[in-house]
């Protein structure tokens, strides 16, 4: 069974950072082009940054570029979120999800499967 798993969520102060991860089983993540969403309370859910089957990132929201940045542990099937100088408004429910295409893409259709997503919540 393919599956997504998030972890690191919590409870961080402004100008914190946290590391999430998101662990594949069941599949090779590196075989998969991996994407992290969020969403904020009374939100849509948005695309954040992705990393593509062959390589290459992107970030979609300009107001993390330059705090977050995303990468791949191949030998542990896991893609991480690091994400530095935190705000509030970075509050939020953060997903992984996997799509089968070879290059990063923004709509949450292309994605085949999701995690269940982690907790982030900002907050002096």
């Amino acid at each position: 069974q393919l599956q997504l798993v998030e972890s690191g969520g919590g409870l961080v102060q402004p100008g914190g950072s946290l590391r999430l991860s998101c662990a594949a089983s069941g599949f090779s993540a590196n075989s998969f082009t991996i994407g992290w969403f969020r969403q904020a309370p009374g939100k849509e859910r948005e695309a954040l940054l992705c990393i593509g089957r062959i390589g290459g990132s992107t970030t979609y929201v300009d107001s993390v570029k330059g705090r977050f940045t995303i990468s791949r542990d191949n030998a542990k099937n896991t893609v991480y979120l690091q994400m530095n100088s935190l705000k509030p408004e970075d509050t939020a429910v953060y997903y992984c999800a996997a799509d089968p295409g070879r290059l990063c893409r923004r709509v949450q259709l292309d994605y085949d499967y999701w995690g269940q997503g982690t907790q982030v919540t900002v907050s002096s």
